[in-house]
């Protein structure tokens, strides 16, 4: 049994696995960490393996928590991936994108497949039928581009965003809201396009916190899963348990 752990700024994501089967899923307060890891411990005893994937260079008080009960993976450069890595620049490789290309490797082997992060930035990354990750774009997310439209503007306000939007703005707020989820949209459909032409029976993944406003108008042949970087550590973790 895996103890699955994502420490963003502010909010843990933590995931119970077991024969990669999802058992339990919590979101939570960094500060809440010690409390609620406890309560984890007691509920799913079997737990004897863990990873982390952390993005600030502060966790270490909740690293050294784990370590004294499970065997951890910490995700960095130097552990072994589930795919060949052609990033000119490795090192600089946000460990959400290596989870995700992990996750798709895991789901679907022997198939080209971009994923779509729609999160703070909306990141796009390609692997190939052969599992090899080429890289992908890096944009900015929903909340970044209402945000920046209101702080660098003298009077813009800032805007709330709505899954349903017009594409003719009739108003200074529905111009807003037309600009940047219409704008996202076409963005979307744009570079699946792009790719679509590079490789042969591409399959689209969309995940993220903003996927379920913004893939709206998108096909069905796109696959939404919210718990899709999860897997991929859990992937990650038991493809080193195994080397």
């Amino acid at each position: 049994m895996n103890l699955v752990i994502d420490a963003g700024n502010t909010l843990v994501k933590t995931a119970v696995f077991q024969n990669n089967r999802l058992l339990d899923r919590q979101s939570f307060n960094k500060k809440e960490f010690s409390e609620k890891f406890q309560i984890i411990r007691k509920k799913f005893p079997g737990i004897t393996h863990s990873v982390i994937s952390s993005v600030t260079s502060d966790d270490t008080g909740i690293i050294a928590e784990v370590k004294k009960s499970y065997s951890l993976l910490e995700l960095n450069q130097n552990v072994k991936l589930p795919f060949k890595n052609d990033y000119a620049t490795p090192g600089t490789l946000g460990k959400d994108r290596i989870a995700l290309v992990a996750a798709a490797v895991n789901s679907y082997p022997g198939m080209n497949v971009l994923v779509i992060d729609a999160g703070t930035c909306i990141t796009y990354d390609i692997k190939t039928a052969n599992e090899v990750y080429l890289g992908g774009a890096i944009s900015p997310g929903m909340e970044m581009r209402f945000k920046s439209l209101h702080k660098f503007t003298a009077n813009l306000p800032l805007v709330k965003p709505k899954p349903e939007v017009e594409l003719i703005g009739k108003s200074t707020e529905t111009s807003i809201l037309s600009g940047i989820i219409n704008g996202i949209r076409m963005e979307l459909k744009g570079i699946i396009g792009g790719y679509s032409t590079e490789f042969e029976d591409l399959t689209v993944i969309f995940t993220g916190g903003d996927s379920q406003i913004l893939s709206i108008p998108l096909k069905n042949s796109i696959f939404a899963n919210s718990n899709f970087l999860l897997e991929g550590l859990n992937f990650i973790l038991e493809f080193n348990r195994t080397q």
